[in-house]
């Protein structure tokens, strides 16, 4: 799934598992359970006898996915601010995940800042406390990961951007102001991703 997600397998390539297998030093077999879930999951197209293929994104799935992820954060956040110590206790982790990222950001280390990202979202998520609405977010960002292997948010260049509109979100939440976090979260998404689409 990595190997999907990070582009090392492009979408509508074709990948065998005896190939796989030896990339990863291992057997065929579990190669070939993993095939079987990434099909069952629809990240795969398995031919017998030819290997399987990488499906690719249906088209509008990106507008999708941003559009998706502007729910479930919003209901979130709706959720968080309806109670003062959860909205308190988002807006310190927030702040400290913002602290995280900007040290990453001027050490130059795109994959912690990445990381941080990732976590300051699931966090807003994780504040709604509602366990179906965190499992959807996760398959939102499996999605996401994918059509961002390319975007301008893992460039060096767009990383203050991401800094000053996380900051706007923390804003938001800790004024308890659900419809302006709303706003600023489809700004940032489209800002963050407009290389693939205009939101």
């Amino acid at each position: 799934r990595t190997l999907i997600l990070d582009g090392d397998f492009p979408a509508g390539s074709m990948v065998s598992e005896g190939d796989v297998a030896t990339r990863l030093d291992m057997s065929r077999t579990p190669v070939r359970e993993a095939f079987l879930r990434l099909q069952a999951e629809g990240w795969l197209r398995l031919y017998p006898k030819r290997g399987a293929l990488v499906v690719p994104p249906e088209p509008g799935e990106s507008h999708g996915v941003l559009e998706a992820r502007v729910l479930v954060e919003t209901a979130s956040v709706r959720h968080a601010v309806g109670s003062a110590p959860v909205s308190a206790a988002l807006v310190r982790k927030l702040r400290a995940l913002l602290d995280a990222q900007r040290a990453a950001h001027e050490a130059g280390d795109l994959k912690a800042f990445t990381e941080n990202d990732l976590a300051f979202h699931r966090a807003i998520v994780a504040a709604g406390e509602n366990a179906i609405l965190t499992g959807f977010q996760d398959s939102l960002s499996d999605r996401e990961r994918r059509m961002s292997t390319r975007s301008l948010w893992r460039r060096r260049d767009s990383s203050q951007l991401v800094l000053d509109q996380h900051s706007g979100l923390v804003d938001a939440i800790s004024a308890g102001d659900p419809e302006r976090f709303s706003a600023l979260l489809r700004l940032h998404l489209s800002s963050v991703h407009r290389a693939l689409l205009s939101f």
